[in-house]
């Protein structure tokens, strides 16, 4: 399976969108939380190219976007390969 890690904010919807999504198909992930901004917030900035909304989410440490890159992976059948599914 895929190591799948998402950066979010608590109080996010699109973050519950995703974690939603990828818990749907049972996939783990390690989340980190850039509310506080910080070294995982530049990290996050860093690893995303730039962008600083949440959620950014990496599968494999490919940067695939936020939760609506997501759910057009899905929707195109194109996220459960990534994911090893």
């Amino acid at each position: 399976m895929a190591k799948v890690e998402i950066y979010t904010k608590f109080t996010c919807p699109y973050c519950f969108r995703a974690k939603s999504l990828l818990s749907s198909k049972g996939v783990a992930f390690d989340e980190v939380e850039v509310s506080m901004g910080g070294d995982p917030k530049a990290e996050m900035i860093r690893r995303a190219g730039g962008r600083s909304t949440v959620p950014q989410i990496f599968i494999d440490g490919q940067h695939v976007g936020g939760s609506d890159d997501l759910a057009a992976l899905d929707r195109a059948g194109k996220l459960d390969p990534m994911l090893g599914l």
